[in-house]
Formats: C-alpha cells, sequence, structure tokens
C-alpha cells in the first residue's frame, strides 16, 4: 500500500475528437482506465477537453453580429456540451469509483441551473469514490472566448482531501489572477491544478512562477489540436480551415515543485499519459520559510473576501 505523504499523478495530453461529446468521452474513459491500471491515484485533463476548446473564433470572423455561420458552429457546440445533471459524467463517476482514482476534467457544461443555454467553461472534480466534489466554473473568459462562454462565479473555488495532500484548481488565465489563487492558498491548497487549451508558452513561466509563489506542487495540463483533428462533420469546416495552422495546440503538460523547479518539464507535441509521484513532505520544507497565507501573511492589513454562492438569474420558493 503506497503512503498517505506520497501520490501518483497522471497527465493526460490528449487532443478532443473536436465537437463531439460522446467520442471525446470515449478517449477520456479509455485514459482513466489506463491510468487506474497503472495505479495513478489522480488524473487531469486539459481545459475543456470535453468536447474541445474553440478554435474557430480565431480562424474566422466570430464577431459578426447576426451572422448564420456563427450561430450555426455556435450551436453545434453547444449541442455538444456537457450537461451534468443529465447523467453525462456517469461512465466517468463509475471508473473514478472502479480504479480508486480521483479526476480533473475539463469540460463545456451548459447548466441547467443557468437555464441550459448558455456555456460555461468549468473544471469538475471526481473523487476515488465517484463523487462529484465541485464544478468551478471560468470565473472571466479570456478575450475572444467571450464570444462563446459565459461568465462563471465563485462556487467552484474550492479544494478537496486527496491523502495527505489539499488539491485545488483553475483554468487557463483564471491561474494569472492572484485573488483567485489566494482564494484556494487560504483553503489550505498545496497541490494546484492548472489546465489549459494547449501551449507550452502559457505554462512554461506560470506553472513555476505559482510553485514559488505558493510553495506547494503545481500540475499544468494541456491538451493537443491539430489541423488533422478537426472531424469532417465539423459545421463550415472548410471555412475554419482557410486559415488555420497546422498545429494549433502543442500540450504543454509539466509539473513544477514547491521549490519552484521542474519536476516534469513542458512536454510538447506527445499524445498519451505522463506519470510522476509527488511527495507531501517537500510542501513542508518550503513552508519553512514563505507560507503565503499563514506566518508570511498579514490579515490585520490585508484580507480577501470571497463570495461562493451559485449564482442564478431566478430563486423559486
Amino acid at each position: 500500500m503506497q503512503s498517505p505523504s506520497t501520490l501518483k499523478v497522471a497527465l493526460a495530453q490528449l487532443s478532443p475528437a473536436w465537437l463531439d461529446k460522446a467520442a471525446t468521452l470515449e478517449k477520456v474513459k479509455t485514459a482513466i482506465a489506463a491510468a487506474g491500471e497503472q495505479a495513478a491515484e489522480l488524473i487531469v485533463f486539459g481545459e475543456g477537453l470535453v468536447p474541445g476548446y474553440p478554435w474557430w473564433l480565431s480562424l474566422t470572423h466570430s464577431s459578426a453580429w447576426d451572422d448564420r455561420i456563427q450561430k450555426e458552429i455556435h450551436a453545434h457546440y453547444a449541442r455538444n456540451a456537457v450537461q451534468i445533471e443529465k447523467g453525462d459524467l456517469a461512465d466517468i463517476q463509475a471508473l473514478a469509483q472502479k480504479h480508486r482514482i480521483a479526476i480533473y476534467l475539463g469540460l463545456i457544461e451548459r447548466p441547467i441551473d443557468r437555464g441550459g443555454h448558455s456555456l460555461y467553461c468549468s473544471l469538475a472534480y471526481i473523487d476515488a469514490r465517484g463523487k462529484i466534489c465541485s464544478v468551478h466554473r471560468k470565473l472571466q473568459p479570456t478575450y475572444e472566448e467571450r464570444l462563446t462562454w459565459a461568465p462563471g462565479d465563485g462556487h467552484g473555488l474550492q479544494v478537496h482531501p486527496l491523502k495527505d495532500f489539499t488539491v485545488g484548481g483553475l483554468n487557463c488565465w483564471e491561474n494569472w489572477m492572484p485573488l483567485a489563487r489566494t482564494a484556494l492558498y487560504g483553503l489550505g491548497e498545496n497541490l494546484h491544478i492548472a489546465v489549459w487549451p494547449g501551449a507550452v508558452r502559457n505554462t512554461e513561466n506560470i506553472t513555476r512562477m505559482i510553485a514559488q509563489e505558493s510553495r506547494s506542487f503545481v500540475i499544468s495540463v494541456s491538451s493537443l489540436m491539430r489541423k488533422s483533428d478537426f472531424p469532417p462533420n465539423t459545421p463550415h469546416l472548410d471555412y475554419i480551415l482557410e486559415n488555420c495552422p497546422e498545429v494549433l495546440a502543442d500540450g504543454g503538460s509539466c509539473i513544477a515543485g514547491p521549490d519552484g523547479k521542474w519536476i516534469l518539464e513542458p512536454q510538447a507535441g506527445n499524445e498519451g499519459l505522463l506519470f510522476e509521484t509527488l511527495d507531501f513532505n517537500r510542501v513542508l520544507e518550503e513552508r519553512q520559510n514563505f507560507d503565503p497565507v499563514g506566518h508570511y501573511s498579514r490579515p490585520d492589513v490585508l484580507k480577501l473576501s470571497v463570495k461562493r454562492e451559485r449564482l442564478r438569474s431566478a430563486e423559486y420558493e
């Protein structure tokens, strides 16, 4: 039996079956089973992997008002978004329980509690019992993402016990938000999960920076996306591919230790699972000289207020 102070993690650097929810979930299930067979205790997938990142936004005239093409692509995206309330993650939960593995899964969510039509970039945590413990909706979609994703809320700013570790996560550029990071630090986070659509340029600096700032382990997981990954049934595919590069996302999954040094340097181009074992004692060692919400903080001068209400447009009594 493994020690409670060590944790074997799997980083799933995958390409989606783009905008195909069912097929992408099959890839996710295959990865979970493979990680479970290798005795991994946590597996992490990239941002919005199910059913994929909205790459068409940067390749087409996505800000065009009342444009038929943009509407049709968006509708296709929405139809393939995840509806947790309808059981879309039930098979994933069953696999988590079967393999006794915790999961962070990036997904595009179409939640019924917000009417069931708008899309959110969400990060779901499923524990090793198969329970969905939190669903964090990205607080601030970045730049053109706002054309297809709605802003989330603070409800999912949660951490979770995992053996001796306390794990929490954020989506993409949320990881640049100092107060979002601090909200998790204040809950005792010492294993930070950062998920990305996929690029070494995104992960190579911030992963180590967060690790140094928090004196925590930081796992960054990115996806892959190549021109060849667009399926033929994609609406307006010829238009999307007109200005599409061969590689849109090259990965960049990596791990930094609590001293900010690489445990696993950013990995580019290769699809598959990456494994490492983390030692919790390293957190305690590095907190000796710096703890951002403990002995090296001044709550009498600086304090963060966090609202974790799940926002809804209507409340029914």
